[in-house]
């Protein structure tokens, strides 16, 4: 018997931003911007999916500043110049129904790699990019991502400085844009995540060391963002549970708990990227949900809401995810990309919306109608038994 009213289809509020339902849009590189700009690719990109009935919808990692990029093509907010265009998207998205949400991210090491249809590695620094020279690549320390990677700079106080106000200011410009939630990017191998991992954090300052200095930078960007940010709007979190290179779902839920004191509402529970390209490169992710246990464990040793992602595929997953109390949101990737639709289907299949309120009224009307007629229409070969 199916729930009368699933949980996967039920709102949740988070400070004063009521979410539809809790089908999280997961952040997706598009690798299309033009010197950080969005472009009318992604309009149609993130647009489909507020069509298609998702909660929240977040657009891709977009970085705080230039020397921030990963790839060309990234989506940047380091400049005013880049507020409109995405205002254009979150006009749209919050118009359709869906909370318009906004990651920022930092390279570090990572940064300055092809696009992935190029091939994954560094790009060639000789040659220009859009025009420019490249942006130099800053870390925690003189580690290199990946063998014949660059090696970067350690940053100097001054730079943890300097990046620190960048993501206040974009979470200033993000307000300007139009975006009702907010996530730091702590995880993936960038910038934060470099800061956390001992594999890649070899400082001997009060950044460096012990499990709290080599928290210090994720919760002074906390900080700093938290009050760039209005009190009545969420901030969320994203973070690597594990990686490769030592931090541990334990020393995810304290920072957890520190994240909760400076104002962080919901924790992103991903894994791994300090020494592998994503969480989902390797063969070995061979079940669905296999992320699922680290959002459930933060969410009950830190006292926290959090996200579950990595392989939730089907509607019933995901509510049995929610029913469960395993999570709070379930971030959906790749098979949204799939199918944009998934968020109007699974309300379909549980029973949710019946009457295809969710879909755009220029879509609804038909759907609606067609059912209402007789669809699906029965076989020939089934009419004469």
């Amino acid at each position: 018997m199916e729930r009368s009213s699933p949980l996967l289809f039920s709102p949740l509020t988070i400070r004063s931003v009521t979410l539809p339902n809790r089908v999280m849009v997961s952040p997706m590189a598009q690798y299309s911007a033009v010197g950080g700009m969005v472009t009318d690719w992604h309009f149609a990109h993130f647009a489909k999916f507020a069509m298609g009935g998702a909660g929240l919808v977040f657009t891709e990692a977009t970085k705080p500043e230039r020397r921030g990029l990963g790839t060309v093509g990234d989506m940047g907010i380091w400049s005013d110049e880049h507020v409109a265009p995405l205002r254009r998207i979150t006009d749209f998205l919050r118009a359709h129904g869906s909370v318009p949400a906004i990651q920022l991210n930092h390279a570090g090491r990572k940064a300055g790699t092809l696009k992935p249809w190029h091939g994954f590695g560094p790009l060639d620094r000789s040659v220009p990019v859009e025009g420019q020279a490249h942006w130099e690549v800053i870390a925690p320390s003189a580690v290199e991502y990946l063998p014949g990677w660059p090696l970067p700079r350690e940053m100097t106080q001054a730079d943890i400085d300097t990046v620190i106000e960048a993501w206040a200011a974009a979470a200033r410009r993000a307000l300007a844009a139009g975006f009702d939630v907010v996530e730091i990017h702590g995880a993936h191998g960038y910038l934060i995540h470099q800061f956390l991992s001992p594999a890649s954090n070899r400082r001997g300052d009060r950044y460096g060391g012990s499990l709290a200095n080599r928290m210090r930078f994720a919760l002074e960007v906390t900080e700093a963002v938290r009050a760039a940010w209005p009190d009545d709007k969420p901030l969320f979190f994203r973070v690597s549970a594990v990686d490769e290179g030592g931090w541990t779902l334990d020393d995810t839920v304290a920072l957890a708990r520190e994240l909760k004191t400076r104002g962080v509402d919901l924790v992103d529970c991903s894994a791994s990227g300090i020494a592998i390209r994503s969480p989902t490169s390797s063969r070995r992710v061979s079940r669905l949900g296999f992320q699922v246990p680290y959002a459930e464990r933060v969410r009950r040793d830190a006292g926290i809401a959090t996200a579950a992602v990595g392989l939730i595929l089907h509607a019933r997953q995901a509510e049995a995810i929610l029913a469960d109390g395993r999570a709070d949101l379930v971030a959906i990737g790749r098979e949204l990309l799939y199918d944009p639709f998934w968020p109007a289907h699974a309300a379909q299949e549980l029973g949710a919306d019946p009457g295809f309120a969710m879909m755009p009224t220029q879509y609804g009307w038909w759907l609606d109608r067609r059912v209402k007629t007789g669809w699906p229409p029965v076989a020939e070969e089934e009419e004469g038994r």
